[in-house]
């Protein structure tokens, strides 16, 4: 599995890629292959208010729907389009194209309780 070490990672399988005030989030390698072959993403709402470990999207495939949590307090900046028409994106370029939304964060602080490459990587075994 494909684990960059520039990034951060929730427990629920989220990553997340700090860009100044705000961070882009995404789901995982490991998430996306035991999904499968994604079908459709419900994207956030551009300006919704989120709270950390908030339900804020679902990703659907051929086997299962799944939420996506907000890993951190913030507000919704972006949420990727591009997902609407080529939800495989996901898929095919999970720490890329198919990043899912972009949060500016509330407390920059929070980004403390994510997880580094490594604690990810002894989670998911």
């Amino acid at each position: 599995m494909n684990v960059p070490d520039d990034l951060l990672y929730t427990r629920s399988h989220e990553w997340i890629r700090r860009e100044g005030e705000k961070i882009r989030v995404g789901i995982t390698d490991h998430a996306q292959a035991e999904l499968t072959d994604v079908v459709f993403v419900e994207l956030p709402k551009v300006g919704a208010q989120v709270e950390a470990q908030a339900a804020i999207a679902v990703v659907e495939s051929v086997k299962a729907a799944s939420d996506i949590y907000a890993p951190v307090k913030g507000t919704v900046v972006e949420a990727n389009d591009a997902l609407s028409n080529n939800p495989a994106l996901i898929n095919t370029d999970p720490f890329g194209e198919g990043w899912i939304f972009a949060l500016k964060i509330d407390n920059p602080d929070d980004l403390k309780n994510l997880q580094s490459a490594q604690t990810y990587k002894d989670q998911i075994g």
